[in-house]
């Protein structure tokens, strides 16, 4: 019988930690979004990996077109649980030639009773055609704010630039939307 109680207790310190554990990733989760802006404010970065955040449009211009290699891209979205957004790119796919730039919108609509800011965060697959994916001009440099039911279109402007490996033929950007708002994780913790 003495060792029931100490079964309990290590049971319970287990579980204890293993709450902890959970309310902890969920919190380092919740916080990427700052710490990605903090980042990239410290490193100058603007964006995930190789040269993805500005760059100037004249300089990769100045290479020329490869008129004869066409590359797929595909534009994609994730959206964050709690994000109560439409989200819809107006080119879902388009075949580009490495060198010209190109520029497509996501319309985006706000379907909460509050206003949003969220931030896009991009990815680039392959991993090994990020560096050559240049965004010009961007939305996700910036969070968006959206009042209650408000609609907007977010517009893209990017080269493909001609290094990309020719083995390449499909290259798809991606973004995750997320909701920046710290409030909704002090909820949440609050909650548990």
């Amino acid at each position: 019988m003495s060792e029931q109680p100490s079964t309990q207790q290590a049971n319970r310190r287990v579980g204890l930690g293993l709450a902890g554990m959970v309310l902890g990733f969920f919190a380092f989760g919740f916080a990427m979004v700052p710490l990605y802006g903090l980042i990239c404010d410290i490193t100058g970065i603007n964006s995930a990996g190789g040269t993805g955040g500005r760059v100037a449009e004249a300089e990769l211009l100045k290479l020329g077109v490869d008129h004869d290699r066409e590359v797929q891209v595909e534009f994609d979205y994730t959206l964050n649980a709690g994000l109560d957004w439409d989200i819809e790119p107006q080119t879902r796919s388009m075949d580009v030639h490495p060198g010209k730039s190109y520029d497509i919108v996501y319309t985006v609509r706000n379907n909460s009773d509050r206003e949003v800011i969220a931030q896009a965060i991009p990815g680039v697959t392959p991993w090994q055609a990020t560096e050559h994916f240049n965004k010009i001009a961007c939305f996700c440099f910036e969070q968006q704010t959206l009042a209650p039911g408000e609609s907007a279109d977010l517009k893209l402007r990017f080269i493909l630039d001609r290094g990309l490996p020719q083995k390449y033929n499909t290259v798809t950007l991606s973004y995750t939307f997320m909701d920046t708002n710290r409030e909704k994780l002090k909820q949440a913790v609050s909650g548990l």
